[in-house]
This record gives C-alpha cells, sequence and structure tokens, in this order.
C-alpha cells in the first residue's frame, strides 16, 4: 500500500465528508493534510486493506472532534488565567503605594486631583462634574499636576526604562534627603 494511491483513492471522499461537518474550507484543507500526514506515520499499522478505508474516516472523524475541542478552547479563552497578567497588576499595586506619597508632596489641590484619578481610578469626566468645572479644565489641571508629579519623581529618583518606553527599574538618586525620596 503506497500513500499516493491510497490518497488518490480517498482524498475527495474524505473531503466531502469533512465540508458536511466544518464549514471553512480552507479548516478543511488544514484537516485533509492533516490525515493524510497521520494515514503516513500509520499505515505500517493497518494489516488488512478492508479496513482502510473505515480507518481514513475514524481518523478524519477524530481530526474533526480535535478542531472543535481546540476552537473551543481558543474560544474560552479567560485573560484572568494568564500569569503575566497578575504579575503586572501586583506591580501597579506595588507602585501605587510608591506614588501614593510623591502625590502627597504635591500642593493639595493637585494632590486630591491625581489621588481620584490615578490611584482611585476615578475617570476625569466623573471627578470634573463632581467638582463642578469643566472637562477641558480639569483636563489642563491633570497635565499640569502630572508635569508637577514627574518633576518631584526626577528630583528623588533614576528610571530605567526599556526600549518600549516603560519603567522597568527605579532607585534614589544619590544625595536626595527629602522623605518622599525614600520611597523611589
Amino acid at each position: 500500500m503506497k500513500i499516493e494511491a491510497i490518497w488518490s483513492e480517498y482524498q475527495a471522499s474524505l473531503k466531502v465528508f469533512l465540508l458536511k461537518n466544518v464549514s471553512n474550507a480552507d479548516d478543511v484543507d488544514d484537516l485533509l493534510q492533516e490525515i493524510m500526514l497521520k494515514t503516513h506515520q500509520n499505515l505500517h499499522r493497518i494489516e488488512d486493506v478492508n479496513k482502510l478505508k473505515p480507518w481514513l474516516f475514524q481518523v478524519a472523524n477524530r481530526a474533526i472532534i480535535d478542531f472543535y475541542r481546540a476552537r473551543a478552547r481558543k474560544d474560552n479563552f479567560n485573560p484572568d488565567d494568564l500569569w503575566y497578567e497578575n504579575i503586572e497588576e501586583s506591580l501597579y499595586q506595588q507602585m501605587t503605594h510608591c506614588v501614593h506619597p510623591f502625590i502627597q508632596a504635591l500642593p493639595e489641590e493637585e494632590a486630591k486631583l491625581l489621588t481620584a484619578i490615578e490611584i482611585e481610578g476615578l475617570s476625569q469626566k466623573e471627578y470634573a462634574q463632581q467638582v463642578g468645572v469643566a472637562y477641558s479644565t480639569l483636563k489642563s489641571r491633570v497635565q499640569k499636576g502630572r508635569k508637577l508629579l514627574l518633576e518631584v519623581f526626577n528630583q528623588c529618583c533614576d528610571f530605567s526604562l526599556n526600549e518600549q518606553g516603560e519603567l522597568v527599574d527605579i532607585h534614589t538618586k544619590s544625595g536626595a534627603r527629602s522623605r518622599s525620596c525614600s520611597k523611589c
């Protein structure tokens, strides 16, 4: 039994069988290749030529089942299951404790503003409504507060950023004496 002869005889009927169960023609072609590979790898196990056709369709049926199982796992993907998501969240929590003393070193208005928006997660629109300020005015104040916060950080800390501009390390500058500088 040669794979070429088997494939030329059964490929068309296998394709029809697959098309009845899988709607996407590209997926059917992928499954056909998978079936051909399994046939090639396991052809030596078939002792009775009369059992070849049922065996091929059993391989095809299992390939369809595996295809839909893989798709179900992909569709049921939950980002919370990713280990790196949890690490990023804890890094954010760690940075919140670190940033808070720096925010408190700002003037009271900027400290309240940045605490509400950056630490507590309140949207700028919500905060603008709470304090009775126009949204565009609040956006300007947030930018001003962030600039002031950066100045405080730069007085105390040296930052290391990766190629994407993400913070990877932070150290207290030598000679920085402020109480908030110990939080770098």
